[in-house]
């Protein structure tokens, strides 16, 4: 007979376990809404705190709105420069070493001024001649700076007689002074000595050797990013 009393009475305090449960359950739901309605008034707090001390000291505003502006003008004039560079590769102007070795020399400057023009440089033009004075091409790229340009052809490539330093001499005492460069750079499709790479870093001259030709002529990316060190673009001008 005691088994059978004992079913009723656990029968009989399960409601009260359910019930207990239950106000469990709502104890903790209402906890979480005071704590979110806390965070919720905190929020606010600092809200209002700090549009107050923005009103009071209003330059922060002036000031991050004038660094915004400037943001969205780098960002735009990046942009406007990608989209230019990607019209130009649709042009397809491209050379191949070979097709390089084969030119007169005066063909060849004429490939780096085209070269030069695929790249942005509306102005690029061929000087090389009788008493250049060490520029064969001159240009402006697109981001302002002037480029002197010494072109050093070998018919027969590598197996030509190698660029030295007396070359970069000639290149470094006018590139500058005379034609005012802000950047200085001699291209050959053949060899260059190791002393005369060492007076081009000394003398911030800039080097296009055969294989930097080869990818820069293929179409991949303009001369200036190709090259170490370029100065900084100049203020943007009508080019750019």
């Amino acid at each position: 007979m005691s088994p059978r009393r004992r079913r009723p009475a656990a029968t009989r305090r399960s409601p009260v376990r359910r019930r207990t449960r239950r106000r469990g359950r709502r104890q903790r739901a209402n906890e979480r809404l005071v704590g979110l309605l806390v965070v919720a008034v905190l929020a606010v707090a600092v809200v209002v705190a700090v549009v107050n001390w923005l009103l009071v000291h209003w330059w922060v505003l002036v000031t991050i709105g004038v660094l915004t502006l400037l943001a969205g003008g780098v960002w735009f004039h990046q942009k406007q420069q990608r989209a230019r560079w990607e019209a130009v590769r649709t042009q397809g102007l491209r050379y191949g070493l070979t097709q390089l070795d084969a030119l007169h020399h005066t063909r060849f400057e004429d490939a780096v001024r085209e070269l030069m023009h695929r790249d942005g440089c509306q102005d690029a033009v061929r000087v090389g001649g009788a008493g250049d004075l060490g520029a064969d091409v001159k240009a402006t790229d697109p981001y302002g700076r002037r480029w002197v340009i010494q072109c050093k052809h070998r018919r027969n490539g590598l197996a030509g007689s190698a660029v030295g330093t007396p070359d970069l001499q000639v290149l470094n005492g006018t590139a500058r002074q005379v034609h005012g460069a802000d950047i200085a750079v001699i291209v050959t499709n053949g060899r260059v000595t190791a002393p005369a790479i060492t007076f081009a870093k000394q003398q911030r001259l800039h080097v296009v050797d055969r294989d930097t030709l080869g990818t820069w002529a293929a179409g991949s990316r303009p001369l200036w990013e190709l090259l170490r060190a370029v100065p900084p673009p100049r203020k943007p001008t009508s080019l750019s």
